[in-house]
């Protein structure tokens, strides 16, 4: 048992001396300064959380937490909750889209089953239940704050257990992007109107059903904004827990998580609240086209590689990004010198950041 309050403190922050070592590497490859943009300050962040500018990722993960949950029976989403259990399966087959573009990547898809609805012991999948799906958060706490909490400390163990150099988290479960806008509509202290949207492909009918649900389970339970866990607990699902684990492991153990998009991102949020250190590991994907993505980016202040209108969660936006940052590496690592190639290294010009 992880004794959270202690393994947050330790979590350092940022080691800015990497960052500027990794910097000064990529502005001495013979490119124009800068001119990766997004991808620079990637590896440099990266950098900075591993603590060396020697950076190498060749085992990638995506951990794709799965999980039901109760507010399904709202009528909040357009599949039901056996479609949670159908996808998983097929991630341990390895025949969802984000196990084709992950074979793509050379990344390993690992799914993990927090609790899937009557889920049995299943061959690739693996097995980590807290409870069998979360409770209807229109009528009771999605869970309890020691579920929440066994919740957060599976993400953070599983972060060193899965042996990777690049982690990446994904979710499925039916009625998790309701879960997702009860969490950010709490943390954020906005209403749900304006962080909930159509999910899967909802009618207008469904989402105003979606809407109702959200503003009766924060009305209900009135989490705390100021402990995130508090509000996972009541109004929030398995994997978002797990999720928001995750990202502290890759802090506490020094290795980059790619949040996917709308939902990985309130799992950051809330791991951030928790240890704003946790920023560190967390690096954003893509900007998902759920209502409250920009909102998180600009709250969270982390910058989206990929703007590309996805949602299809998964963890496929995450996976997405994976060949860019090896093409990135492979400049970063294997570029010629100014030196090298006989010119004159380029120099910061006046307004320029980097």
């Amino acid at each position: 048992m992880i004794e959270l309050k202690t393994f947050l403190a330790e979590i350092s922050p940022a080691n800015e001396a990497a960052a500027r070592r990794a910097k000064a590497h990529w502005d001495n490859c013979a490119k124009p300064l800068g001119s990766l943009g997004l991808l620079e300050e990637m590896v440099i962040r990266i950098a900075a959380l591993k603590e060396t500018e020697k950076i190498c990722l060749p085992k990638k993960t995506l951990a794709v937490f799965c999980a039901d949950n109760g507010v399904v029976q709202q009528g909040v989403s357009q599949s039901g909750s056996e479609v949670t259990a159908h996808v998983t399966d097929n991630l341990a087959a390895g025949r969802t889209s984000a196990c084709r573009m992950a074979r793509v990547a050379g990344c390993r898809v690992v799914p993990v089953d927090m609790g899937v609805l009557d889920y049995p012991s299943t061959k690739g999948v693996l097995s980590r239940r807290v409870r069998n799906g979360t409770e209807d958060i229109t009528q009771h706490p999605a869970m309890t704050r020691e579920e929440a909490l066994k919740a957060i400390e599976t993400g953070i163990s599983l972060a060193k257990e899965l042996d990777a150099d690049l982690l990446a988290t994904g979710e499925m479960g039916i009625g998790n992007t309701t879960t997702a806008s009860a969490v950010a509509a709490a943390l954020l202290g906005v209403s749900p109107k304006e962080v909930t949207g159509r999910g899967a492909g909802l009618s207008d009918a469904g989402l105003t059903k979606k809407q109702a649900a959200i503003e009766t389970a924060l009305s209900l339970h009135r989490p705390d904004p100021k402990d995130p866990i508090d509000v996972l607990c009541k109004v929030g699902g398995l994997d978002l827990a797990a999720m928001c684990g995750m990202f502290l492991g890759g802090a506490a153990y020094r290795v980059p998580v790619l949040a996917d998009g709308f939902i990985s991102n309130v799992a950051a949020l809330c791991a951030i609240q928790l240890c704003p250190n946790a920023k560190k590991a967390i690096f954003a994907s893509h900007l998902s086209a759920e209502p409250a993505a920009k909102m998180l980016e600009e709250h969270l202040t982390l910058h989206p590689i990929l703007q590309a209108g996805m949602r299809l969660g998964e963890g496929t936006g995450a996976v997405a990004v994976m060949p860019l940052l090896d093409m990135a590496l492979a400049v970063y690592n294997e570029s010629y010198t100014f030196e090298e190639c006989g010119i004159d290294a380029y120099q910061p010009q006046q307004g320029e950041t980097c």
